[in-house]
């Protein structure tokens, strides 16, 4: 039932402005499913990001596997994307800390890690409020040698130590 608002989400020009193109809706579909069958697999991925007070879908938060082919592979990959009336309203920080909680509590996973073009401020400010340390840059290689948008940053989240029992 969320597919529509999924779809409107991923076709902003400006919610995907850091991203090689909006996604058409076969496109959006794909994704959900990609994030449906990871969580039906695993146990965990990527959730839904709710309006509490409507039930209105307003964007997705969650972990997934990071890809294969990045410079810090194997790694479990912190995502995010909102509608834009939800932006700067610390909804993506709730959120992302809800799933870094599981990360590391539920999970027990050691790290996680996010990454973003090196032009998406809005981004990597997040990375720095949820604690996250910079790693570096990397070309994206799945991204061509001309776009803008090829060189990433990479942060990284280390789990809190365990207190003594």
């Amino acid at each position: 039932s969320d597919r529509p608002a999924f779809a409107a989400l991923n076709a902003d020009p400006e919610v995907m402005a850091e991203f090689p193109a909006p996604l058409d809706r076969a496109g959006s579909d794909a994704l959900l499913e990609r994030f449906d069958t990871g969580l039906h697999q695993r146990g965990w991925g990527v959730w839904a990001v709710e309006l509490a007070s409507s039930g209105q879908l307003i964007g997705c938060v969650g972990l997934n596997p990071a890809p294969e082919n990045l410079p810090f592979a194997p790694a479990v990959e912190l995502v995010w994307r909102l509608v834009r009336p939800a932006w700067g309203q610390g909804l993506a920080r709730e959120a992302a800390q809800l799933a870094i909680d599981v990360g590391f509590t539920q999970l027990g996973l050691p790290q996680l890690v996010a990454f973003t073009a090196c032009s998406n401020q809005r981004s990597r400010a997040l990375m720095q409020r949820l604690g996250m340390v910079y790693q570096g840059e990397f070309d994206h290689p799945a991204l061509a040698h001309t776009s803008r948008l090829r060189r990433h940053v990479w942060h990284r989240l280390e789990a809190p130590p365990l207190l003594p029992a």
